[in-house]
């Protein structure tokens, strides 16, 4: 059964989308089944793995047009599928307002290939809206990236507040799978900083790597690849292999961890 992990934070410019890419690909360098939804209408995970038919999307199935299979797009990478992004994706607050369980669409449709993947990452859009809402109630657990830099932790307690709300309401089993430190730059007495109150914050839910600034990391997308494979040796991708080894071997002690421990 596929782990499904929603990577959210309602801050623009934290490194989402870039570790959505990134983090899939390396999982899916693991030879792990991965699958990246592609939940944010500027489809950036979209174009970053160079998927150019945005006709069968995400949309396409929280409307009721397609199942989540049919917009399954297989990219250039082994074992990675998507399903992309759609800019109808802008209009889904109003479209889908007077749909009954709304909030369970992404929920119901991600049953039918949970048993195809090993891992499933949905790449939410910077806001706290249905869609990031259908993305933690469908999720198993969430990642935050936090970037290293001024007013860090600024609206985290409403975006932590927003997971307490749909483990009440809607997905009681929902955890945070971990908080991912963005955008370090060892330079910068802020940085540390800032790694420094963060850990403090979130303790153990912190995951040991940090993803450091990278040109190769900003570089990649332009070229429709993820780090790892645009330069497999640089920092970015040595980041983004170790982040991936952390997340799957959180995911073996959670399999192997005894019930009510």
């Amino acid at each position: 059964m596929a782990e499904i992990i929603a990577i959210a934070n309602q801050k623009g410019g934290v490194g989402k989308t870039t570790t959505s890419i990134n983090l899939s690909a390396s999982v899916a360098a693991a030879e792990k089944k991965t699958l990246i939804i592609d939940i944010d209408p500027q489809a950036n995970s979209s174009s970053g793995l160079g998927v150019e038919d945005y006709e069968n999307s995400v949309y396409e199935v929280l409307v009721g047009k397609n199942t989540l299979m049919q917009s399954v797009q297989q990219t250039y990478m082994p074992y990675l599928d998507i399903v992309p992004s759609n800019i109808n994706l802008v209009g889904a607050e109003v479209e889908l307002v007077d749909v009954n369980n709304r909030e369970r669409l992404l929920k119901n449709a991600v049953a039918e290939i949970n048993d195809k993947y090993d891992y499933v990452f949905i790449d939410c859009p910077p806001s706290l809206g249905i869609l990031t809402l259908n993305s933690l109630t469908a999720a198993n657990s969430v990642l935050i990236p936090v970037q290293c830099e001024y007013f860090a932790l600024e609206g985290l307690g409403q975006l932590l507040n927003t997971i307490n709300i749909v483990k009440k309401h809607f997905n009681p089993d929902l955890e945070i799978k971990g908080v991912l430190l963005t955008m370090f730059d060892s330079r910068l007495r802020l940085s540390v900083q800032v790694v420094e109150e963060v850990r403090k914050y979130f303790g153990d839910k912190v995951f040991d790597t940090i993803i450091h600034r990278n040109v190769r990391i900003s570089e990649s997308p332009s070229h429709q690849k993820p780090v790892i494979l645009y330069d497999a040796i640089s920092t970015g991708s040595r980041n983004y292999i170790s982040l991936a080894s952390e997340v799957i071997n959180r995911s073996k002690e959670q399999i192997i961890r005894p019930d009510n421990e």
